[in-house]
């Protein structure tokens, strides 16, 4: 019974230090993913899409040479990319003794992965027909803004958590959300599916970030008794 309440005591400690912050923005991206998928899937309107597409258009149609510049910048949340930065960044995190860490950037990547393939056959969107460069597989929710949002945001955690690099995290969380605009840019995707990326990423990162550090406590306390 002690050990029940000793349990619960540690538990509320916890929910109202940082998961009440962490479930505050967790709801709010699951309330934008599910307001997206309204709009693009009951209501059937393209008038965000459209604008998103006008926009960057009027960018691309004012700096000509532009274009090769965002093909290298989408390239850094490419699968190719994806899968060597989920493996290699782990690594040299286990390496460097940041067991924790490596897990918490492996599942970002992987947990993200796996749920954007679930979403996109779920939700069955094609992609836009006017894209500048034709790419393979479903458009909703885009793979680039949410695996993409997984992983710049785990690193910038990190770094705020341990290196108290505000700047280098507001820096990888600005990356993510250009990353996911040049998918807009080259017409590979819908204004929609970016924006429900965006929101399906930070959800699962936050998810993560919950689940294992409630694991991770628990752990602690097991082995503080043993």
């Amino acid at each position: 019974m002690k050990n029940l309440g000793t349990r619960l005591a540690s538990l509320l400690a916890f929910l109202t230090v940082e998961v009440g912050v962490l479930l505050l923005v967790f709801l709010s991206s699951l309330a934008a993913f599910f307001y997206l998928t309204r709009v693009v899937f009951v209501q059937g309107s393209l008038e965000l899409d459209q604008l998103g597409f006008q926009q960057l258009d009027r960018l691309r149609a004012a700096v000509p040479g532009l274009t090769p510049w965002v093909v290298r910048i989408t390239f850094f949340a490419s699968a190719p990319f994806l899968v060597l930065a989920g493996v290699a960044i782990p690594a040299v995190l286990s390496w460097r003794k940041r067991r924790r860490e490596a897990l918490e950037v492996f599942w970002a990547v992987a947990g993200s992965a796996i749920l954007n393939q679930l979403f996109k056959t779920h939700f069955h969107r094609l992609r836009p027909d006017t894209a500048l460069f034709p790419q393979l597989g479903l458009s909703f929710p885009s793979g680039h803004a949410m695996i993409g949002m997984a992983l710049y945001g785990c690193l910038g955690w990190l770094l705020w958590r341990h290196g108290r690099h505000p700047l280098w995290a507001v820096a990888l969380l600005l990356w993510a959300i250009l990353i996911g605009l040049t998918r807009i840019y080259l017409h590979v995707h819908y204004t929609t599916d970016v924006l429900a990326g965006f929101a399906a990423g930070l959800g699962w990162l936050l998810l993560l970030r919950s689940g294992l550090h409630l694991w991770w406590r628990e752990k602690d306390r097991v082995q503080r008794e043993a």
